[in-house]
């Protein structure tokens, strides 16, 4: 038969094989190009000989499952086979119908609505003197998701995105293989075995467009038929990318320059005021990178964006540690959106900053009287706190200076979040924040509250954590370790510190200062742990369940798995 270059003609459908008509093709063994739909639905039907030899393929296309196949698509193990021209065109089969929808409708009654996400405030005083003004007084706000309900797992919509490029060779390919195995031994066992081997006949070549790759989990989540309450994406890569860095060439510590090219989906702020992308939360990206000389800022700053997770793996105990914590987290997402409004409650009360190391998206406006914290997704008896830092103003009512039952009015605070369990907009105004003012308050009511003190130790271990990292991208490792331990020594010296209650903090910053010992050591082992540690310790969150993944699209060096839709109690189904 004629090379690659003369096969102008899809020998199934005859039709043209040229460029720039809206076709994706696929590329056999042989080097014979077929239409990627045709070939497709020829293995749908079991026929998996070439249309033109008749040699049997060994390594099957992307296949679009008939009505008997309960997966969104398979594993494609040849790296040969690229989606070429527009990847948009591409339309993915949905599987089976999600626990809550039923062939009838009608039988099928909505769970009752879960308990309320609740709101605690913890002032560091009860009281202030009436005659006195403070210039930054702290509030410490706790969100508090309500025991579990038992409604078994959220059901979600899962997208693996599995980097195969040609930097993925070797022992990173191999851990790769092993973190979807781990996933995929989270199934039920009809279709577990082929999964495996479709995952362990990947092979490790061509170039690494992580924008492209995201894009297409993007289109998997948003082109399915049947959605489940909670969409997200698990990103396995060594964030190295081929194509804009290529081009763009960013400096070293900034992130990577497709940040402003991710989806809507993604990164809402990319497009913002676009009505279409307010229907729907946006999806998270959880990143895992792997091999000692994975690119972490690139990684991290994707998972920031879209209010997901960083992680790295540089071992097969990592896989079980960190990617069981993201998939464990996934299957017990209570709501959706979760948001805080803050206003302040009286005149003279300036809300000043937001100590909330995750949520770096909030957002302080009218002169300090409102701000605003997204949260994103919310499970399961998760707790959240955060400290506001404010002013406190003199109290002014002269004739009422002797009344010890005067207040002031701090702050109010209104909760919103969509509901998983009932897709209801649920809305939770707290308690008003007050202190007392007294002419002369006791010592006891001056005393600084031991759970304020602990979290303000813990932002300030976080902002540590922050300037050492950034000491060290310069080549500062000795001040960097300096700076931290000075951070420890002012944790000791605090009260909570004294007490006891900060050292696990005290730990992570002596460990972070031995992985700075040498220029080495920091970029093998020190960067990954820094960014990783930031990004856990300021999600305040460890849970490690089961979930699983299944089914693939390749696409420039990557393969994108959807995972059918989840039922109750730890696995899925699966074929």
């Amino acid at each position: 038969m004629g090379s690659q270059a003369d096969n102008k003609t899809c020998a199934i459908c005859l039709e043209s094989m040229e460029s720039g008509q809206g076709q994706t093709f696929f590329t056999a063994e042989g080097a014979l190009s077929f239409h990627f739909s045709c070939v497709s639905n020829s293995v749908t039907y079991g026929n998996y000989l070439c249309h033109v030899c008749r040699a049997k393929w060994n390594d099957l296309p992307l296949a679009v499952p008939n009505s008997n196949t309960n997966v969104d698509s398979i594993f494609a193990p040849n790296p040969v086979a690229r989606v070429m021209h527009e990847p948009k065109l591409i339309l993915f089969s949905d599987d089976e119908l999600p626990p809550l929808v039923t062939a009838d409708p009608v039988s099928s009654a909505p769970p009752a609505d879960p308990q309320n996400i609740s709101i605690k405030t913890i002032p560091e005083r009860v009281a202030v003197a009436s005659s006195e003004s403070v210039s930054e007084f702290s509030v410490l706000v706790q969100i508090i998701a309500p025991p579990e309900e038992d409604l078994g797992n959220t059901p979600i919509d899962l997208v693996a995105v599995l980097d195969v490029s040609g930097s993925m060779h070797g022992s990173k390919l191999a851990l790769l293989k092993s973190a979807v195995v781990f996933v995929i031994d989270r199934m039920t066992e009809d279709g577990r075995e082929n999964a495996k081997q479709c995952v362990n006949s990947l092979l490790a070549s061509g170039c690494t467009n992580i924008l492209e790759a995201l894009e297409m989990g993007v289109q998997v989540l948003e082109e399915r038929r049947y959605k489940d309450p909670v969409g997200s994406i698990i990103f396995f890569s060594d964030g190295m990318d081929t194509c804009y860095r290529a081009t763009h060439f960013p400096r070293p510590g900034q992130p990577p320059p497709y940040l402003h090219l991710l989806p809507a989906s993604i990164y809402p702020e990319n497009h913002r005021g676009m009505g279409d992308h307010d229907q729907q939360p946006p999806f998270p990206v959880y990143t895992f990178g792997f091999g000692e000389d994975h690119d972490p800022l690139s990684l991290k700053a994707i998972s920031d964006v879209s209010v997901g997770h960083f992680s790295m793996v540089n071992s097969y105990e990592a896989v079980e540690d960190n990617v069981g914590l993201c998939i464990g987290f996934l299957h017990y997402v209570l709501a959706q959106e979760l948001c805080l409004i803050l206003r302040s409650a009286s005149h003279g009360v300036q809300i000043l900053s937001i100590s909330s190391e995750r949520y770096a998206s909030s957002k302080i406006s009218n002169k300090g009287s409102q701000a605003l914290i997204n949260f994103g997704d919310f499970i399961w008896e998760e707790e959240q706190d955060f400290i506001v830092n404010l002013t406190v103003p003199v109290f002014c009512s002269v004739g009422d200076a002797e009344n010890d039952l005067i207040t002031t009015s701090l702050l109010d605070i209104t909760c919103s979040y969509i509901s998983v369990v009932s897709n209801d907009m649920v809305q939770i105004d707290g308690d008003r924040v007050t202190i007392r003012r007294p002419i002369f308050p006791t010592p006891l009511e001056t005393t600084v509250s031991l759970k304020v003190d602990e979290k303000r130790n813990r932002v300030l271990a976080e902002q540590g954590f922050i300037e050492a990292q950034e000491m060290a991208e310069t080549g500062d490792l000795t001040g960097a370790r300096a700076l931290l331990l000075n951070r420890r020594s002012t944790l000791l010296a605090s009260a909570s510190g004294q007490a006891g209650k900060c050292r696990w903090l005290e730990a992570r910053m002596e460990e972070m200062g031995k992985r700075m010992e040498s220029r080495e050591l920091y970029e093998r082992d020190g960067r990954p742990y820094a960014l990783s540690n930031m990004r856990r310790h300021a999600y305040q969150r460890a849970i490690a369940r089961g979930s699983s993944v299944h089914g693939a699209v390749e696409s420039e060096g990557f393969l994108c798995g959807c995972a059918a839709p989840q039922g109750h109690g730890e696995q899925i189904s699966s074929t």
